[in-house]
């Protein structure tokens, strides 16, 4: 696995900076205004700090954006970041500080001075965030990014309050590392697996295996893994830091997705070891609820399987009985996901009663097509639970857009031989799917939808992330959590 890289405070010190290898990043607010270690660093570059400060460049900067200075003179350092930022800034400004930072240094070694500005916490989170390589597959180690020291004058304060960023960075690590890794890899049993290591931090963990999924009659999930040699599994989560009904995380976890019969086009089909997106993100938020010792009480489920084509695949036009009970036209085999999902909702409501349940899954193109790569699509059939999960996906910078549900796109899943098909045609595709998956939520029962197609991945980099895994929704449920469900 991949390791985080490793943030550590220390008490401003000014001596030894010339020393300093890598890459040393600066806070210099608006008003240019240099602190104690900028002048100190001023005086070893011959006043190149304070000439770019002064300059119509920095002018123009936004919060959190940086001027570089290389391998400037009077200094071991290969390079030196001026990062604009207030003395209060917002969340997100201080988030992109550290994310710039991390980006300028790559995989060298950091060394940051904030001495100007407030939040060293949030600096360092959008540091670890950006700073994340995925690397556990390459020969050099080289790439592995080395350590950063974040120079503060309260280092025990902010290593304190670093404590429960540092829980979410490591749980979306997780969940990038999971996405990240190629199917030959992270099989089925190796995810379970990595799934049992969360013991570790505190986590109940329980595997069923394909005899006890066929005795619950779990026949829709396990109609999707029916073509490979790989074992289907669910895998249940339980952190217990509260008191009363949990709430109940859902994944899907399609560890690879060639479409089964229903074949995928040869292009661009590496890209479906993702399909274990939603899975990813529910064992990442698990994991950070555990490590900062989360006040509620929260179960993550997850649907481990393989859709591959083979003589014993499902074919378009078998018909499953999914564990409610309900019969399931097949028309597409690369409809998988709502089949798994159907079959976990359902094991969740039945095993846990939760107090209300969010399922997240890599579902549909139709929803990148509707929403791009911006926003996760947000289904759900309460208001109150929709709009702290929007607030939190806000609060955290994290796209998320409610779609909605209703009558006449369910219509679109009647079935003359079943009582549903999986598809309901083109026309509102990413809403269809969501609709199938209504049908498998009690009366009662608070549910949101989830379609992280568009970002559970991304071709380009963001601000907090470089391209490829992302993570997203780790912390913005771990948000949501915090807000609605702690106790105390």
């Amino acid at each position: 696995m991949t390791e985080l890289r490793a943030i550590s405070f220390a008490e401003t010190g000014l001596d030894g900076l010339d020393a300093a290898a890598g890459r040393v990043a600066v806070v210099v607010t608006p008003e240019g205004t240099l602190s104690p270690g900028a002048r100190r660093l001023n005086r070893l570059t011959k006043g190149a700090v304070g000439r770019a400060v002064e300059s119509e460049a920095f002018e123009k900067l936004a919060p959190g954006e940086a001027l570089s200075l290389a391998w400037p003179v009077g200094m071991a350092a290969e390079g030196v970041e001026i990062v604009k930022l207030a003395r209060r800034p917002s969340t997100a400004e201080a988030r992109k500080a550290g994310a710039t930072m991390a980006r300028a240094a790559g995989s060298a070694a950091l060394t940051v001075l904030v001495e100007a500005t407030r939040l060293p916490e949030e600096i360092a989170l959008g540091l670890a965030l950006r700073g994340y390589a995925f690397t556990a597959r390459k020969s050099d180690p080289s790439k592995t990014p080395k350590a950063a020291v974040i120079m503060v004058k309260a280092p025990d304060e902010a290593e304190a309050a670093f404590a429960a960023c540092r829980a979410v960075a490591e749980g979306v690590a997780f969940t990038r590392d999971l996405v990240s890794e190629p199917a030959n890899v992270l099989t089925t049993t190796e995810f379970a697996n990595r799934l049992e290591a969360l013991r570790d931090t505190g986590l109940e963990v329980e595997v069923l295996d394909e005899p006890e999924l066929e005795k619950l009659g779990m026949g829709a999930l396990l109609g999707v893994g029916m073509g490979s040699a790989m074992p289907s599994k669910v895998v249940t989560m339980r952190w217990k830091g509260g008191e009363g009904a949990p709430l109940a995380l859902i994944g899907k976890g399609v560890v690879f997705d060639t479409g089964g019969i229903s074949l995928k086009p040869a292009a661009g089909m590496e890209d479906m070891t993702m399909d274990m997106g939603g899975a990813g993100t529910v064992a990442g938020v698990m994991k950070a609820l555990a490590l900062r010792k989360a006040k509620a009480n929260v179960v993550g489920m997850v649907g481990l399987v393989e859709n591959m084509p083979s003589d014993r695949a499902q074919r378009p036009g078998d018909i499953v009985t999914s564990m409610k009970g309900d019969t399931i036209e097949v028309i597409n085999t690369d409809a998988e996901g709502r089949l798994v999902l159907a079959d976990v909702m359902w094991h969740a409501q039945e095993s846990e009663k939760p107090a209300a349940m969010i399922d997240l899954a890599t579902l549909t193109g139709a929803c990148i097509i509707a929403l791009g790569h911006e926003n996760a699509g947000v289904f759900a059939n309460d208001d109150a639970l929709a709009g702290d999960f929007l607030k939190a996906a806000e609060t955290e910078g994290e796209g998320a857009w409610r779609l909605p549900l209703g009558k006449a796109y369910d219509d679109q899943l009647k079935s003359q031989k079943a009582d549903m098909k999986n598809v309901g045609g083109r026309p509102g595709g990413a809403i269809t799917a969501a609709q199938f998956l209504q049908r498998f939520v009690k009366d009662g029962t608070p549910w949101i939808h989830l379609d992280i197609a568009g970002v559970a991945q991304v071709t380009k980099d963001t601000d907090l992330a470089p391209k490829g895994a992302t993570g997203w929704g780790v912390m913005a449920l771990d948000r949501l959590v915090r807000d609605r469900y702690e106790q105390g």
